[in-house]
């Protein structure tokens, strides 16, 4: 097993090269994972893929053999897939954690699952995770988790060290290679709902593309705080995705008037949450995506629920 003939195709020179099948690209990535892929090779891959440009069909490709190369899930399936897989450079507190919560409370079970445990700024997406009464967990705890708690994060490194082990070649290569965007798209126990947030916003449509061809239900890809699934709420931003497996497209609405970053708050996301600070921008940033979740969830006046999740968080949470 080896990743020359994959190589070739991408690597053949100007006007000779081509992208990779969905087929090519999952015989690709199950090379990859066996772990039986020459380093030189796997480098030759990922960078000629940056140079050309990822595709829908690769990234599908890519993704169908992570999902397949993932232990099996035993329970329940959630509702919505979560990912965090942002590198939280430009970002402030994870406020989306908060509105992932919110959507539990509703009754719409969320896996979280990512590899963003440190960030240059804020606070980091696992540290922050128990404020808001997040479990991280491993893998095989997740199914009672989730359906203790409503929601459950698992690291990737417990979930898959092989793809984890891909992504740290970032540190090696210094720049993102496709697996970044397999990660957000990965759904581990194929949930129906998708969020993906991105920072670059190219990705919106390639995400949305790859993931018609996975035949997955719903999807919505932002652009979003730092890359992850997470909305300004004074920017009308385009939201890309799925519904019922057709293309969708629909604003995100802008709730507040502000002139400020999300990095901007002044306030931790514990303070917020438990009441200790009171923050309309950080509320705001809660509840906006919050209801941009429950809306894919199918819940109707999504934003007047979500505002009322957060009015009674804490009575839900001690019921």
């Amino acid at each position: 097993m080896t990743l020359a003939p994959y190589v070739a195709i991408l690597g053949r020179g100007q006007g000779r090269a081509r992208s990779l099948t969905q087929a090519e690209a999952h015989a690709a990535m199950t090379c990859i994972l066996s772990g039986k892929a020459a380093p030189e090779a796997l480098g030759a891959l990922l960078m000629l893929m940056r140079m050309k440009g990822e595709v829908a069909e690769e990234i599908a490709g890519f993704t169908a053999a992570a999902r397949a190369s993932l232990p099996a899930w035993h329970g329940p399936r959630p509702t919505v897939d979560w990912p965090s897989y942002a590198a939280g450079r430009t970002r402030g507190q994870p406020w989306f954690l908060a509105a992932a919560r919110l959507v539990a409370r509703a009754g719409h079970p969320v896996l979280l699952h990512g590899s963003n445990s440190h960030q240059a700024t804020g606070a980091s997406v696992r540290d922050a995770l128990h404020c808001v009464g997040i479990a991280q967990v491993t893998w095989a705890d997740a199914p009672v988790t989730l359906a203790r708690d409503g929601i459950a994060y698992v690291p990737l490194e417990n979930l898959s060290p092989a793809l984890m082990d891909v992504l740290r070649l970032r540190d090696v290569f210094g720049l993102r290679s496709c697996i970044n965007t397999v990660l957000r798209m990965l759904n581990p126990v194929s949930a129906s709902v998708a969020l993906q947030g991105v920072f670059h916003p190219a990705y919106r449509t390639l995400q949305r593309d790859a993931a018609m061809l996975l035949q997955q239900p719903t999807l919505r890809v932002l652009k979003g705080g730092g890359g992850e699934f997470e909305h300004h709420p004074a920017k009308d931003i385009t939201l890309h995705g799925l519904t019922d497996g057709a293309v969708w497209e629909g604003p995100t609405g802008a709730p507040v008037t502000a002139h400020q970053r999300l990095s901007e708050t002044g306030s931790t996301l514990a303070q917020v949450w438990h009441g200790d600070a009171t923050d309309a921008f950080a509320t705001a940033i809660i509840t906006s995506t919050a209801a941009l979740a429950l809306s894919a969830c199918g819940v109707s006046d999504a934003n007047r629920v979500s505002q009322d999740l957060w009015q009674h968080r804490h009575r839900a949470q001690a019921a």
